[in-house]
């Protein structure tokens, strides 16, 4: 079966754009793949409907990207180390429930992410993205010149994320986990960062792993860093995504960030996440 025309549809003024006309489940040739990483360069997340895909064919359209990420603390599938199981019910709620970059704590954190939808709520469960390009250019010209060359540590030693991936590890694991996160010193990175392939500066720093400024006191690094977490999810940078089971959703890493909204009650939802490995560290 050979592939359709690919259109791209945008779902958002902020960011977001809806293909069609691909399947994950078929190896892309160049032509494909560019306009795929096109729209993901140009829209910073993109998404798919009705992708009844294997987890071997998950694993091989992300590896078309780049290689893959294989988490170190949160579970993964059988026999497919790559595919992150996210499984969120009311006593588990997932970690992902703030927003966030993935995997910041890393020296090389990730390119991007490919999430696919395994089991949906009836209702709820939407996941909202943020184009942290519009968050760094809707800063003053002052704080531009505040933030330029300053750096920020961050950790995966946050209290909500330990805790959520912990009900996912067996009880004779959680003591050498834990104290693996606890070992782990904190990565610098910049505040502002530059994408390597379209040029633009975006702000980089989150709420889940971005710990504090450097350079500049606890008080100050607070008061500045609680600034830049309420601005950059104002409603103006975002999108909303509505789920379906089959859905998928690919985004950037280094410009956006995400929060998956936790409003679907006793339900279940359960997430395959594949990551694709950044090309160097920022």
């Amino acid at each position: 079966m050979g592939y359709e025309r690919i259109e791209v549809k945008p779902i958002a003024g902020a960011l977001g754009a809806e293909i069609s006309g691909v399947s994950m489940a078929e190896p892309m040739g160049n032509q494909v793949f560019q306009e795929v990483h096109d729209a993901l360069m140009a829209h910073q997340v993109i998404f798919f409907r009705d992708q009844n895909v294997t987890p071997a064919e998950h694993v091989a359209f992300a590896r078309q990207f780049g290689t893959l990420h294989i988490h170190p603390y949160a579970p993964s599938l059988e026999g497919h180390p790559e595919v992150l199981i996210l499984k969120s019910s009311r006593e588990n709620r997932s970690s992902a429930s703030a927003w966030h970059s993935d995997v910041t704590f890393q020296e090389e954190p990730p390119l991007g992410s490919i999430l696919l939808a395994r089991q949906v709520p009836e209702n709820g469960g939407d996941t909202m993205w943020a184009n942290m390009y519009l968050a760094y250019e809707a800063l003053s010209a002052s704080m531009k010149r505040y933030l330029e060359g300053m750096t920020a540590l961050n950790s995966p030693g946050k209290a909500a994320f330990e805790k959520a991936y912990d009900k996912e590890i067996s009880d004779g694991d959680k003591g050498g986990i834990r104290a693996e996160r606890s070992s782990l010193a904190p990565v610098a990175h910049p505040v502002v960062r530059t994408h390597p392939v379209t040029g633009r500066k975006a702000l980089y720093v989150n709420s889940i792993f971005t710990q504090k400024l450097e350079g500049v006191s606890s008080m100050e690094s607070k008061a500045v860093l609680g600034y830049l977490f309420d601005h950059l999810k104002r409603p103006e940078f975002t999108c909303r995504f509505r789920w379906e089971k089959g859905s998928v959703a690919f985004w950037d890493n280094r410009c956006t960030q995400h929060y998956a909204i936790a409003d679907y009650g006793d339900a279940t939802r359960e997430m395959h996440r594949v990551t694709v490995n950044g090309d160097k560290p920022v």
